[in-house]
């Protein structure tokens, strides 16, 4: 007599269940990895400018005199000689419907700020001068 060696119906599905948790494991945490390492990349963006705009205060004895607005709208004085190309945020869309960092300054040594929206915390988070900008209520937002 002749025995079939295979697998049951049930064995298969039972195995196909397992492999089915396991990977929805592995993805929800991998997506937790993805928002972290896109919230350093923004840190590091921030520091990038900060860098930028210390250089132009070094050269040109003053911040760049703008309002609050995106970075990429208000900074094209560091472009090309501070700070080759702006970083842009690597998600799609900010909480405010942005997908750029915030820059606030008065201009001249009153100080600015430099802001991004951090994902997994559902923050904002501040890089800025030893000085607040005046007319800013950012004083109470974390440092990055």
């Amino acid at each position: 007599m002749k025995q079939n060696r295979a697998f049951t119906l049930i064995e298969l599905l039972v195995v196909i269940a397992i492999i089915g948790l396991l990977s929805s494991v592995v993805l929800a945490s991998l997506n937790s990895a993805r928002s972290k390492a896109r919230d350093a990349r923004r840190i590091s963006d921030l520091h990038q400018i900060q860098t930028a705009l210390e250089t132009y205060y070094d050269k040109v004895g003053s911040y760049p005199p703008y309002g609050t607005t995106f970075v990429t709208d208000d900074l094209t004085v560091l472009v090309p000689n501070y700070i080759p190309a702006f970083p842009r945020d690597p998600s799609v869309q900010t909480a405010l419907g942005g997908t750029d960092y915030r820059y606030s300054s008065a201009g001249g040594t009153a100080g600015y700020a430099i802001l991004a929206f951090l994902e997994k915390t559902r923050t904002w988070c501040q890089i800025s001068s030893g000085t607040d900008a005046p007319g800013l209520n950012w004083a109470a937002l974390p440092h990055c």
